[in-house]
C-alpha cells in the first residue's frame, strides 16, 4: 500500500490509544476526530497515554473530516456506536474501491458498516482493553485486554493476517480469528452487565461483587446467551469471561462464579468505572445503550425470544439520560427486583 496511513476515524479511548501506539512504532496512521481540540492536541503537542500500562506522549497527524482529503484502503472505525451511521456516510467518500472498513468499536457494528459499504469491504474486531478519553490529547490506558481481529465471513485472508499483524504491535497478544461474530456475542453478555453497573455511582467491581445484585448479572447474561444460541452463534470467551456458562439451560454455578470473576478482574484495572458511567455521569451525554444493547432486544423478536431484563436496563439508561432518575441504588433497584421476580417465578 506503499506507505499509504492506515485511517482511523474517531480518535477517542479505543481509536486514539491504537494511533498513538502505530505512530509511535512507525506506522504511517492519520487519525480523524470531530473534536477541534483534540485534533490539534494530537497533531501539535502529541497524544499523551496515561495509566499504569505505560506512558508516553506521541505526535500522532489528525484531521478534522471538513480537513480530510483523499482515498484510503484501510480505515478503522472508532466512533462510539449510535454514531455509527453519521461516521459511515461521511468516510464512504474516502473508502478506496478495494479498501474496507474495520470496526474497532463495542457491539454489532459489523451490521451497519456491512450494509453501508458492502460485506466484502467489512471487517471485525473485538476490542476488550480499558481505555477512556479524559479531554484533549489525553487518554487513560487503563489496562490490557482482549484484542481479536478477523473477515466476517470467517475467511483468513492477507488483509485480515495484515491487520492482526499490526495490531500485535499494540498487543502481542492479538488474535486472528475465523468467528469474529462469536466474540463479539461473547462481549455483550458483558456489556450488558457494564451497562447495568452505570445505573449507580458504585465502581464495576462493587456492583459485580454485590450479592444482591447478582441477579441482574445472571438474568442479562441468560438473554444474551439465549438471543445467541437461536441465531446460531458460538460465542467465544476471553480472558476468565466464558459467555457459554450462560447458555440455555446451563447450571447457575459456573455463571455465578463468572460474575466473581468480574468482581475480581475490575478491581485491578485503573479504569474503575465503564466507559458508559462517564458518558452519563462526567460527560453528561447519551451512552450507546440502543445501539449496543438494544440491537440484542431487536435480534431477539427476530426469532421469537424476549428480553425483558435488557429491555427495562435500556429504559433505565434512557431515564437517566434525559433527567428522570438518578444514577442510584434506587434504580438499580428496580432491575434487581424484576430479574429476582422472574427468577423466584421460574
Amino acid at each position: 500500500m506503499n506507505g499509504e496511513p492506515i485511517l482511523i476515524w474517531g480518535a477517542g479511548a479505543i481509536g486514539g490509544t491504537l494511533g498513538a501506539y502505530w505512530a509511535r512504532a512507525g506506522i504511517p496512521v492519520l487519525m480523524v476526530d470531530i473534536v477541534a481540540e483534540h485534533v490539534e492536541a494530537c497533531r501539535n503537542a502529541g497524544l499523551a497515554i496515561t495509566g499504569p500500562v505505560e506512558e508516553f506522549r506521541q505526535v500522532v497527524p489528525a484531521v478534522t473530516p471538513a480537513e480530510l482529503t483523499g482515498t484510503y484502503s484501510r480505515i478503522v472505525l472508532a466512533v462510539k456506536a449510535g454514531a455509527t451511521e453519521a461516521a459511515l456516510a461521511a468516510l464512504k467518500p474516502h473508502l478506496a474501491a478495494d479498501g474496507f472498513v474495520l470496526s474497532a468499536q463495542n457491539g454489532l457494528n459489523e451490521l451497519a458498516i456491512a450494509e453501508a459499504v458492502g460485506a466484502r469491504r467489512t471487517m471485525g474486531c473485538f476490542v476488550n482493553f480499558g481505555a477512556d478519553w479524559h479531554g484533549p490529547g489525553e487518554i487513560l490506558y487503563g489496562n490490557r485486554g482482549a484484542v481479536v481481529v478477523g473477515e466476517v465471513d470467517g475467511a483468513i485472508t492477507e488483509r485480515a493476517r495484515e491487520m492482526h499483524r499490526l495490531l500485535c504491535l499494540f498487543d502481542p497478544d492479538s488474535i486472528l480469528t475465523d468467528n469474529i461474530y462469536g466474540y463479539l456475542w461473547g462481549k455483550l453478555a458483558y456489556g450488558a452487565m457494564l451497562f447495568g453497573t452505570a445505573l449507580t455511582n458504585d465502581s464495576m467491581s462493587a456492583n459485580f461483587a454485590d450479592p444482591q445484585r447478582l441477579p441482574v448479572w445472571l438474568a442479562l447474561g441468560r438473554e444474551v446467551g439465549a438471543v445467541a444460541a437461536a441465531r446460531g452463534v458460538k460465542s467465544l470467551g476471553f480472558g476468565g469471561f466464558d459467555p457459554l456458562v450462560f447458555a440455555p439451560g446451563a447450571p447457575e454455578g459456573p455463571q455465578r462464579e463468572t460474575i466473581a470473576w468480574l468482581a475480581d478482574y475490575t478491581s485491578k484495572t485503573a479504569k474503575t468505572h465503564s466507559g458508559i458511567w462517564r458518558d452519563l455521569a462526567v460527560r453528561k451525554r447519551k451512552t450507546e445503550a440502543r445501539p449496543q444493547i438494544g440491537i440484542i432486544s431487536a435480534l431477539g423478536r427476530e426469532v421469537g425470544l424476549a428480553t425483558p431484563a435488557l429491555e427495562t436496563l435500556v429504559a433505565l439508561i434512557h431515564d437517566i439520560e434525559e433527567g428522570r432518575r438518578p444514577m442510584s441504588f434506587e434504580t438499580l433497584k428496580v432491575l434487581v427486583e424484576q430479574c429476582r421476580s422472574v427468577s423466584t417465578t421460574a
